[in-house]
């Protein structure tokens, strides 16, 4: 009886939460968005110069209201305390960037986004081990320590990087984040993953609508990078709290895709001269607005829609 009205209440309490989070999400981007930078206008992005002075970097906002709405609402332990600073962290180095008159450089943010995987995978290691669950065979293995903390510090660097390189388009890479989370999120609950990070995905999601209210096509601001920086880093933790990190790969498949080949692109043509892709033009959403002529909205429809395909398809093979 009595841990029924504890569940009870909590359940109350995490009601109110979420309502919590939307609502002080859109009141604070109401009320706080001119006091934003303002953006300058991509030069070399497909329709950059239509952003020129909305108001950039709202992530701020939405990140710190869904870090405040865990302290008040969720189970907090030291684990998720460390998360959450590590998510602020990644928050304010993408919002200095969004901020400042001259860009920062690409090694400058590649080496602080390198630093915080490398906390992410220690504290992870710290508190949960190093056990891999393969849920769609239903093993689990558990891996050396140096080459796990080696693939989660990959993980979270990948992660930050292709969602940061996805948002180019009005709605485009907050929808996805929030349909990857939401996809760990069913997946925990079929598997049966109990834990208090649990709860935090349900906030950050809810978070995330708040500020897509505002940014959905034509949109009247931007998250930044403070936004997009602070979703690639959840969005991995979230990976790694299932228990089953490998899923990141069919569940952000349209983030590695969209971002992750732009990068590979880069990286190949930068240091090995190698040039690839001559007539795809990177991110993909780019190439999908100027080559095939998709409109904005029509991107990130048909991008959601692939990724919800691709998310259905993987809870299924969990779920069997």
């Amino acid at each position: 009886m009595v841990n029924y009205i504890g569940a009870y209440d909590f359940s109350v309490i995490a009601f109110i939460g979420i309502l919590f989070a939307f609502g002080a999400t859109c009141l604070a981007i109401a009320k706080l968005n001119r006091f934003l930078p303002k953006d300058m206008g991509r030069q070399f992005a497909v329709e950059g110069k239509l952003s020129a002075g909305k108001p950039r970097g709202a992530g701020i906002i939405f990140v710190l209201v869904f870090a405040c709405s865990t302290l008040l609402f969720a189970e907090i332990n030291k684990e998720i305390i460390i998360y959450l600073i590590l998510i602020v962290v990644e928050m304010f180095t993408g919002f200095f960037d969004d901020a400042a008159e001259k860009p920062w450089g690409e090694y400058l943010k590649g080496f602080l986004d390198l630093v915080v995987a490398i906390v992410v995978a220690l504290a992870y290691m710290h508190f949960n081990g190093t056990t891999v669950n393969f849920a769609v065979v239903g093993k689990s293995v558990e891996f050396p320590p140096v080459l796990f903390a080696v693939l989660v510090v990959i993980l979270v660097w990948a992660s930050i990087n292709v969602v940061n390189c996805t948002d180019g388009v009005d709605g485009l890479s907050g929808t996805l984040t929030v349909i990857s989370i939401m996809t760990f999120f069913l997946i925990d609950n079929m598997l049966g993953v109990e834990d208090t990070f649990h709860f935090c995905i349900l906030l950050f999601a809810v978070c995330e609508l708040g500020y897509l209210w505002y940014n959905a096509t034509p949109s009247k601001l931007l998250m930044g990078d403070a936004g997009s920086r602070a979703q690639g880093i959840f969005l991995a933790i979230v990976a790694l709290k299932s228990g089953c990190p490998f899923l990141f790969l069919p569940i952000a498949a349209v983030f590695i895709l969209d971002g992750g080949l732009g990068l590979i692109k880069v990286a190949l043509l930068r240091f090995f001269k190698i040039h690839i892709l001559k007539n795809v033009t990177t991110p993909l959403h780019d190439h999908a607005r100027k080559r095939l002529d998709w409109s904005n909205a029509q991107v990130v429809f048909r991008f959601a829609i692939i990724q919800i395909v691709i998310s259905l398809a993987t809870v299924y093979m969990v779920m069997i």
